[in-house]
């Protein structure tokens, strides 16, 4: 299981990361078809003799394999603009945080409240629990509340970072000098694991990402306390 496993996307946690999984089935099951159907014409070709020593053009041939792949290119296309526009759709947040990437730790301040912000590093082997993830772990978690919009401002205080959560279906590169902005709707609680992925120095493999996502109820409680 842990081998499938491997080969598998993360569960996705938000609408986005849901209809990009679709999009990643429906892709390879175009390109599944195309491959079986290209092996097949080459097994033909080799394990047949008929040829045609005079055979000069074939328009017809021809007009049929320009057309079919543009055809099969505007299944993968149309699917792909609609999710690019889902990706960059902003519907009146309920709350802005802000990230900030660092060599090498994250920076996180809350826009919406006043004095709260806070900086995460990676979890010390020494201090981490039995249960911990090594270098994945981290001591301060970014803390959300679920079924909510909330809106992520991005950037960086020295080099460029990626803050990215596989399981939101979100990467937005930290540009020193620049708000990155992007948009997240988590479905249930639980904890969300990502990295830095951009290649930001020697300690990049060292920067990870925790988000919690727990009910508004627990969120105002955490702001409380």
């Amino acid at each position: 299981m842990a081998t499938w496993g491997t080969f598998l996307l993360q569960d996705a946690n938000s609408p986005l990361m849901e209809q990009l999984t679709f999009f990643h089935d429906h892709t390879m099951m175009i390109l599944t078809m195309i491959t079986i159907l290209v092996a097949y014409v080459m097994m033909t070709l080799f394990n047949n003799k008929l040829i045609n020593r005079y055979l000069l053009e074939g328009q017809t041939i021809e007009l049929v394999w320009t057309i079919l792949p543009a055809i099969t290119l505007m299944f993968i296309a149309l699917p792909s603009l609609r999710l690019l526009y889902m990706m960059d759709e902003m519907n009146n947040p309920m709350m802005t945080i802000k990230v900030i990437g660092h060599q090498w730790y994250w920076k996180y301040e809350y826009s919406d409240f006043q004095d709260l912000e806070f900086d995460s590093y990676m979890m010390p082997l020494n201090e981490m629990e039995n249960n911990g993830f090594r270098l994945l772990d981290v001591d301060n978690r970014t803390v959300l509340p679920m079924n909510s919009q909330i809106r992520l401002l991005v950037t960086a205080a020295d080099v460029i970072h990626s803050w990215a959560v596989p399981a939101l279906g979100i990467k937005i590169d930290a540009v020193p000098g620049r708000l990155n902005q992007g948009t997240i709707n988590i479905e249930r609680p639980g904890l969300m694991y990502g990295q830095c992925s951009e290649i930001c120095g020697a300690n990049h493999s060292f920067m990870p990402i925790v988000v919690e996502s727990t009910p508004m109820k627990n969120f105002i409680t955490w702001l409380k306390s």
